[in-house]
C-alpha cells in the first residue's frame, strides 16, 4: 500500500510538556517506533505538525527585537527542516541500512485572492498586552484579536492548490524513499503574474495539506495520527460514543465543534471522495490497527465498507 500519514502535535510533543529538544526527541523516537513496521512494509509519506515550534520562534524573534521578526513563511521553512530532521534521524535508526528517509521542504501554492487573507483567524506566536499589540499592528500591519488576558497576532489560514515539490516527491516515493514533507502544512506560496513565487504570511492546514498530498500520491490510505482514540460522537458529553466506520456522505451530517476533530474529518471527506482511498483518524499507537480497520475512525465509500464487513 501506498499510505501518507500525518502526525498530530502530540507525535513531538504531550499536552503540558516544556517545548525541549529532549522531548520533542523523545516523543518523536516514540512515534518512530510506531511508524517503522509500516514502513517495512509500505510506502509511506510522513507529515507533521508544527504549531508550538513556529510559536516557539516568534518567541525568540520578539526577544532579540520584535521591529525585525522573520516572516511566517521562513519560520514554517525553519520548523520543517528542524522536526523533519529529528523524525528521519529517529527512524533511520530502526530501519534497515536500504531503507532510506529524506526530508523535503515542501510549498505550497495558495490562491492570494483566497478569502482567508481578508479573514485571519488561525493565532500565532507570543501573547502581547495592548499596547505591544497596538503598536505591532500599526508598525506591521498585523491583525491582532483578544487572546484570554492579552493580544494575539491571527493570520490566514487559506486552503492548499498545488504542491510545488509533487513530482521530487513521487520520484522518492518510487525509488523506496520514505518522504518527510509538507510539515506544518507546508511553506505557503503564491503567484505572480510574473510566473514567480513569494512566500506569504499564513498557515496552511496541516491535514488539508496531507489530503491533498494523498489525492496527488494516489495514496491507497491517508492517516492522520492524534491523541485521541477515534472521531466521537456528543464528544465531552456522557453519552460520547466513538465512530468506527463511516461514508463521507454521512460524516458530512456529524455536527462537530469548532477545535475538535473537525478539521481531520474535513480532510479525510476531501481525499475520500476525490480518490478511491480510505481515510483513518485515531491515535498515533494505533496506526497499524487503523490501517487494518481494528481501532479509530475509517471514512471510506459505502463499498469498501461493505467489502470490509464481509
Amino acid at each position: 500500500m501506498r499510505i501518507v500519514i500525518a502526525l498530530g502535535g502530540n507525535a513531538l510533543l504531550r499536552r503540558g510538556e516544556p517545548l525541549t529538544a529532549d522531548n520533542q526527541r523523545r516523543n518523536i523516537r516514540t512515534a518512530a517506533e510506531v511508524l517503522a513496521p509500516i514502513a517495512r512494509h509500505h510506502e509511506l509519506v510522513i507529515s507533521h505538525g508544527n504549531g508550538p515550534q513556529v510559536g516557539l520562534l516568534a518567541l525568540q524573534n520578539v526577544a532579540y527585537k520584535a521591529e525585525e521578526t522573520y516572516p511566517l513563511d521562513i519560520l514554517d521553512a525553519e520548523t520543517e527542516g528542524m522536526i523533519g530532521y529529528m523524525i528521519e534521524h529517529e527512524l533511520e535508526n530502526l530501519l534497515p541500512a536500504d531503507r532510506r528517509c529524506a526530508v523535503l521542504l515542501t510549498q505550497i501554492e495558495v490562491d492570494p485572492n483566497d478569502t482567508a487573507f481578508t479573514h485571519p483567524t488561525k493565532p500565532v506566536g507570543p501573547v502581547y498586552n495592548e499596547h505591544e499589540a497596538q503598536s505591532l499592528a500599526s508598525k506591521r500591519g498585523w491583525s491582532i484579536t483578544t487572546d484570554g488576558v492579552g493580544y494575539r497576532r491571527v493570520v490566514p489560514s487559506p486552503r492548499p492548490i498545488r504542491i510545488l515539490e509533487m513530482d521530487i516527491i513521487e520520484l522518492l516515493v518510487s525509488q523506496g524513499i520514505v518522504v518527510i514533507c509538507a510539515g506544518g502544512g507546508g511553506i505557503p506560496v503564491v503567484l505572480r503574474e510574473d510566473g514567480t513565487l513569494t512566500g506569504v504570511e499564513a498557515v496552511i492546514d496541516k491535514d488539508l495539506a496531507s489530503a491533498l498530498l494523498a489525492q496527488e500520491l494516489k495514496a491507497d490510505a491517508l492517516l492522520m495520527l492524534t491523541d485521541v482514540d477515534a472521531v466521537y460522537r456528543d464528544w465531552g458529553k456522557p453519552g460520547a460514543c466513538p465512530i468506527r466506520q463511516l461514508s463521507p456522505q454521512a460524516m458530512k451530517e456529524l455536527i462537530l465543534e469548532p477545535g475538535t476533530m473537525a478539521p481531520k474529518v474535513e480532510a479525510a471527506i476531501e481525499f475520500v471522495e476525490k480518490t478511491s482511498g480510505i481515510a483513518g483518524i485515531g491515535a498515533l499507537q494505533d496506526a497499524e490497527a487503523i490501517i487494518n480497520g481494528e481501532a479509530g475512525t475509517m471514512i471510506a465509500r459505502e463499498d469498501e465498507i461493505y467489502a470490509q464487513a464481509d
